[in-house]
Protein backbone atom coordinates (compact mmCIF):
# COMPACT_ATOMS: atom_id res chain seq x y z
CA UNK A 1 0.00 0.00 0.00
CA UNK A 2 1.36 3.24 -0.97
CA UNK A 3 1.18 6.29 1.43
CA UNK A 4 -1.93 7.85 -0.62
CA UNK A 5 -3.71 4.79 -0.19
CA UNK A 6 -2.65 4.40 3.36
CA UNK A 7 -3.88 8.15 4.12
CA UNK A 8 -7.21 7.32 2.07
CA UNK A 9 -7.76 4.18 4.48
CA UNK A 10 -7.47 5.95 7.86
CA UNK A 11 -9.36 8.77 6.29
CA UNK A 12 -12.48 6.48 5.66
CA UNK A 13 -11.59 4.90 9.35
CA UNK A 14 -12.02 7.90 11.05
CA UNK A 15 -14.72 8.99 9.03
CA UNK A 16 -16.69 5.32 9.21
CA UNK A 17 -16.09 5.30 13.19
CA UNK A 18 -16.73 9.15 14.00
CA UNK A 19 -19.07 10.73 11.24
CA UNK A 20 -22.48 9.14 11.16
CA UNK A 21 -23.88 8.73 7.39
CA UNK A 22 -25.44 11.77 6.26
CA UNK A 23 -27.64 11.62 3.03
CA UNK A 24 -27.62 15.13 2.61
CA UNK A 25 -23.72 15.59 2.70
CA UNK A 26 -23.66 12.81 0.35
CA UNK A 27 -25.89 14.27 -1.99
CA UNK A 28 -23.79 17.58 -2.44
CA UNK A 29 -20.98 15.30 -2.95
CA UNK A 30 -23.17 13.05 -5.50
CA UNK A 31 -24.48 16.72 -7.03
CA UNK A 32 -20.63 18.45 -7.02
CA UNK A 33 -19.70 15.44 -9.22
CA UNK A 34 -22.31 15.49 -11.35
CA UNK A 35 -21.68 19.36 -12.26
CA UNK A 36 -18.38 18.22 -12.97
CA UNK A 37 -17.02 20.98 -10.09
CA UNK A 38 -13.58 20.20 -9.44
CA UNK A 39 -13.35 17.79 -6.42
CA UNK A 40 -11.49 20.11 -4.13
CA UNK A 41 -14.04 19.92 -1.12
CA UNK A 42 -12.63 19.47 2.08
CA UNK A 43 -13.13 15.84 3.52
CA UNK A 44 -15.51 14.62 5.72
CA UNK A 45 -13.35 14.51 9.23
CA UNK A 46 -11.77 18.13 7.56
CA UNK A 47 -15.78 19.65 7.72
CA UNK A 48 -16.24 17.90 10.95
CA UNK A 49 -13.70 19.35 12.33
CA UNK A 50 -15.08 23.37 11.11
CA UNK A 51 -17.96 22.30 12.08
CA UNK A 52 -16.84 21.68 15.74
CA UNK A 53 -14.41 24.31 16.08
CA UNK A 54 -17.17 26.84 15.43
CA UNK A 55 -19.47 25.06 17.85
CA UNK A 56 -16.82 25.21 20.24
CA UNK A 57 -16.11 28.81 19.59
CA UNK A 58 -20.20 29.41 19.58
CA UNK A 59 -19.85 31.08 16.55
CA UNK A 60 -22.73 33.38 15.71
CA UNK A 61 -21.37 35.23 12.36
CA UNK A 62 -19.04 33.31 10.08
CA UNK A 63 -17.30 34.54 6.60
CA UNK A 64 -16.02 31.46 4.12
CA UNK A 65 -13.60 32.72 1.43
CA UNK A 66 -14.64 30.15 -1.41
CA UNK A 67 -17.95 28.23 -1.85
CA UNK A 68 -17.40 26.23 -4.55
CA UNK A 69 -20.26 23.37 -4.48
CA UNK A 70 -21.26 24.78 -0.69
CA UNK A 71 -19.83 21.81 1.56
CA UNK A 72 -17.36 22.95 3.95
CA UNK A 73 -20.28 25.46 3.94
CA UNK A 74 -23.43 23.55 5.51
CA UNK A 75 -20.79 22.08 7.91
CA UNK A 76 -20.27 25.49 8.82
CA UNK A 77 -24.18 26.67 9.09
CA UNK A 78 -24.65 23.45 10.70
CA UNK A 79 -22.94 25.22 13.65
CA UNK A 80 -24.90 27.93 13.89
CA UNK A 81 -27.34 28.79 16.32
CA UNK A 82 -30.90 29.33 14.59
CA UNK A 83 -30.42 33.00 14.66
CA UNK A 84 -26.72 32.98 13.23
CA UNK A 85 -25.39 33.74 9.72
CA UNK A 86 -22.48 32.71 7.12
CA UNK A 87 -21.93 34.43 4.95
CA UNK A 88 -20.26 32.93 1.68
CA UNK A 89 -18.14 34.28 -1.27
CA UNK A 90 -17.61 32.42 -4.53
CA UNK A 91 -16.57 34.16 -8.07
CA UNK A 92 -17.59 31.44 -10.39
CA UNK A 93 -21.30 31.58 -11.12
CA UNK A 94 -21.95 27.49 -11.76
CA UNK A 95 -20.74 26.70 -8.84
CA UNK A 96 -22.64 28.98 -6.92
CA UNK A 97 -25.87 27.43 -8.53
CA UNK A 98 -24.89 24.50 -7.54
CA UNK A 99 -23.86 25.32 -3.92
CA UNK A 100 -27.04 27.20 -3.73
CA UNK A 101 -29.45 24.00 -4.48
CA UNK A 102 -27.00 22.05 -2.43
CA UNK A 103 -27.67 24.96 0.61
CA UNK A 104 -31.39 24.73 0.22
CA UNK A 105 -31.51 21.31 -0.17
CA UNK A 106 -29.52 20.76 3.24
CA UNK A 107 -32.82 23.69 4.56
CA UNK A 108 -29.92 26.18 5.58
CA UNK A 109 -30.82 28.89 3.06
CA UNK A 110 -32.18 31.57 5.83
CA UNK A 111 -28.96 31.48 7.60
CA UNK A 112 -26.60 30.92 4.67
CA UNK A 113 -26.19 34.55 2.33
CA UNK A 114 -24.02 33.30 -1.19
CA UNK A 115 -22.66 36.24 -2.88
CA UNK A 116 -21.64 35.70 -6.14
CA UNK A 117 -18.56 38.17 -7.57
CA UNK A 118 -14.62 38.32 -6.94
CA UNK A 119 -13.97 37.69 -3.64
CA UNK A 120 -12.01 41.25 -3.17
CA UNK A 121 -14.79 42.48 -4.72
CA UNK A 122 -17.62 41.25 -2.10
CA UNK A 123 -15.62 41.87 0.66
CA UNK A 124 -15.17 45.31 0.15
CA UNK A 125 -18.78 45.50 -0.39
CA UNK A 126 -19.42 43.54 3.02
CA UNK A 127 -17.45 46.53 4.81
CA UNK A 128 -19.01 48.92 2.53
CA UNK A 129 -22.22 48.11 4.46
CA UNK A 130 -21.25 47.70 7.42
CA UNK A 131 -21.32 44.60 8.06
CA UNK A 132 -21.09 43.29 11.95
CA UNK A 133 -17.63 41.80 12.65
CA UNK A 134 -17.20 37.72 12.36
CA UNK A 135 -16.43 35.14 14.74
CA UNK A 136 -15.35 32.96 12.57
CA UNK A 137 -13.18 33.30 8.71
CA UNK A 138 -12.52 30.37 6.79
CA UNK A 139 -10.21 31.18 3.87
CA UNK A 140 -10.32 28.26 1.27
CA UNK A 141 -9.66 29.85 -2.36
CA UNK A 142 -7.53 31.12 -5.08
CA UNK A 143 -3.76 30.99 -3.14
CA UNK A 144 -2.52 33.75 -4.98
CA UNK A 145 -4.91 36.38 -2.90
CA UNK A 146 -4.17 34.73 0.31
CA UNK A 147 -2.35 37.97 1.45
CA UNK A 148 -5.06 39.93 0.06
CA UNK A 149 -7.75 37.59 2.04
CA UNK A 150 -5.51 37.88 5.40
CA UNK A 151 -5.61 41.85 5.07
CA UNK A 152 -9.52 41.43 4.64
CA UNK A 153 -9.91 39.02 7.44
CA UNK A 154 -8.34 41.42 9.61
CA UNK A 155 -10.52 44.32 8.76
CA UNK A 156 -13.67 42.12 9.07
CA UNK A 157 -12.78 40.69 12.42
CA UNK A 158 -12.28 41.70 15.97
CA UNK A 159 -10.25 40.27 19.02
CA UNK A 160 -10.92 37.20 19.67
CA UNK A 161 -12.19 36.16 15.90
CA UNK A 162 -10.16 32.79 14.81
CA UNK A 163 -8.88 32.58 11.34
CA UNK A 164 -8.86 29.59 9.21
CA UNK A 165 -6.76 29.23 6.01
CA UNK A 166 -6.80 25.65 4.04
CA UNK A 167 -4.53 24.39 1.56
CA UNK A 168 -1.59 26.14 2.86
CA UNK A 169 1.67 23.69 2.69
CA UNK A 170 1.02 22.50 -1.39
CA UNK A 171 2.08 19.08 -0.90
CA UNK A 172 5.56 20.40 1.10
CA UNK A 173 6.20 22.91 -2.35
CA UNK A 174 5.59 25.88 0.93
CA UNK A 175 9.26 25.10 1.63
CA UNK A 176 10.63 26.36 -1.90
CA UNK A 177 11.43 30.17 -2.14
CA UNK A 178 11.95 29.91 -6.09
CA UNK A 179 8.69 27.81 -6.57
CA UNK A 180 7.06 29.43 -9.35
CA UNK A 181 3.75 28.00 -8.94
CA UNK A 182 2.06 31.52 -7.93
CA UNK A 183 -0.50 29.87 -5.26
CA UNK A 184 2.65 28.85 -3.60
CA UNK A 185 4.01 32.01 -3.78
CA UNK A 186 1.07 33.45 -2.51
CA UNK A 187 0.77 31.52 0.37
CA UNK A 188 4.94 32.10 0.69
CA UNK A 189 3.87 36.05 1.10
CA UNK A 190 0.77 35.00 3.75
CA UNK A 191 3.22 33.35 6.05
CA UNK A 192 5.74 36.13 5.82
CA UNK A 193 2.51 38.24 6.10
CA UNK A 194 1.73 36.12 9.97
CA UNK A 195 4.58 36.09 10.85
CA UNK A 196 5.06 39.63 11.32
CA UNK A 197 1.10 40.53 12.35
CA UNK A 198 0.95 41.94 15.81
CA UNK A 199 -2.53 41.33 15.89
CA UNK A 200 -2.61 37.52 15.36
CA UNK A 201 -0.90 34.63 17.27
CA UNK A 202 -1.22 31.59 14.69
CA UNK A 203 0.24 27.87 13.68
CA UNK A 204 0.15 25.49 11.12
CA UNK A 205 -0.63 21.81 10.98
CA UNK A 206 0.71 19.48 8.12
CA UNK A 207 -2.46 16.79 6.99
CA UNK A 208 -2.32 14.18 5.09
CA UNK A 209 -5.76 12.19 4.29
CA UNK A 210 -7.90 11.20 0.73
CA UNK A 211 -7.16 15.03 -0.30
CA UNK A 212 -3.52 14.45 -0.39
CA UNK A 213 -1.10 16.38 1.78
CA UNK A 214 -1.27 19.58 2.37
CA UNK A 215 -2.02 21.47 6.03
CA UNK A 216 -3.77 24.56 7.54
CA UNK A 217 -3.33 27.53 9.20
CA UNK A 218 -5.20 28.21 12.76
CA UNK A 219 -4.98 32.25 13.99
CA UNK A 220 -6.20 33.99 16.71
CA UNK A 221 -7.18 37.44 16.46
CA UNK A 222 -4.99 39.57 20.03
CA UNK A 223 -5.20 42.97 19.40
Amino acid sequence: MNDQDLWTAVDSYVTESLIPPDAILNAVVQANASAELPSIDVAPNQGKLLHLLARIYGAKKILEIGTLGGYSTIWLARALPLDGKLVTLEVDPKHAKVASANIANAGLSSRVDLRLGPALESLAQLQAEGAALFDLIFIDADKENNPSYLQWALRLSRVGTVIIVDNVVREGAIIEPDNPDPRVQGTRTFFEMLSSEPRLDATAIQTVGSKGYDGFVLALVTK
